[in-house]
């Protein structure tokens, strides 16, 4: 299949996800993850609607969206891959959303280069948000409620630096068992609903959770934006 028939297929299958789970079609958004796909995909993808993209890597990201950005003024990039503090400089002019954003001293440097880039003249408004551990253990994320709250506090204070605290991030488990990866997806909701009782002045609505093996039941327990990469461009170049 081509990669316009591969979109409109999980795009169909969101919107029968949604009637099950009794929202609104429409209310989830799909990004299409670039990982290691060339930017002729990406372009591809674009010519047949998709907008949003996302990309792991500070360096490739960069690299790629570069040129992209600059000919396609609607298109958006969001970073979703572990992001490392020496990096927040390079990415931040690229990125309208940080998904990864998964300890304080993150949070902490992502304010500090967007408020340099406010003293240059450069009016940025970069959405985060908090990545949740909710299952898969080789992977990032805040552990706890604990170390959650004291970051979501400080990012949301800095809100004239151009940043918002936009919502929540999880990777379910790489596992058959469904009813674990429904967990996982519980478990960022319920955390998100905790924390927005917290904050209530801070829109934290997002919830991205959902892959290309898992977006169904993701949908199903509220998420706002799935990540789908392989159903989309197919299997990855690691080359």
């Amino acid at each position: 299949m081509s990669i316009k028939e591969n979109i409109e297929a999980i795009k169909s299958r969101i919107n029968e996800a949604e009637r099950r789970a009794g929202r609104k079609e429409g209310s989830v958004k799909l990004m299409a993850v670039s990982k290691f796909h060339p930017e002729q995909s990406v372009i591809e993808a674009y010519n047949c609607g998709q907008r949003l993209f996302g990309e792991n890597r500070v360096q490739e990201a960069c690299g790629k969206f570069e040129p992209l950005l600059q000919k396609y003024n609607d298109m958006e990039l969001h970073l979703i891959g572990s992001l490392q503090r020496n990096k927040v400089k390079q990415i931040i002019p690229y990125v309208s959303c940080i998904q990864s954003v998964d300890r304080i001293e993150l949070v902490d440097e992502i304010i500090k280069q967007c408020k340099k880039l406010n003293a240059e003249g450069m009016k940025k408004q970069l959405r985060l948000l908090f990545e949740f551990h909710t299952g898969e253990e080789s992977k990032s994320g805040f552990l706890s409620l604990d170390e959650l709250l004291p970051a979501v506090e400080k990012a949301g204070e800095a809100s004239d630096s151009g940043i918002v605290c936009a919502g929540f991030m999880t990777m379910a488990p790489f596992t058959d068992d469904k009813n674990a990866v429904r967990n996982s997806f519980i478990k960022l909701r319920e955390t998100a609903d905790e924390v927005k009782k917290r904050f209530p002045q801070l829109p934290l609505d997002e919830l991205s959770m959902g892959m290309s093996g898992d977006f169904e039941i993701a949908v199903e327990e509220g998420s706002t934006l799935v990540r789908v990469g392989t159903s989309i461009f197919g299997e990855r170049n690691y080359a």
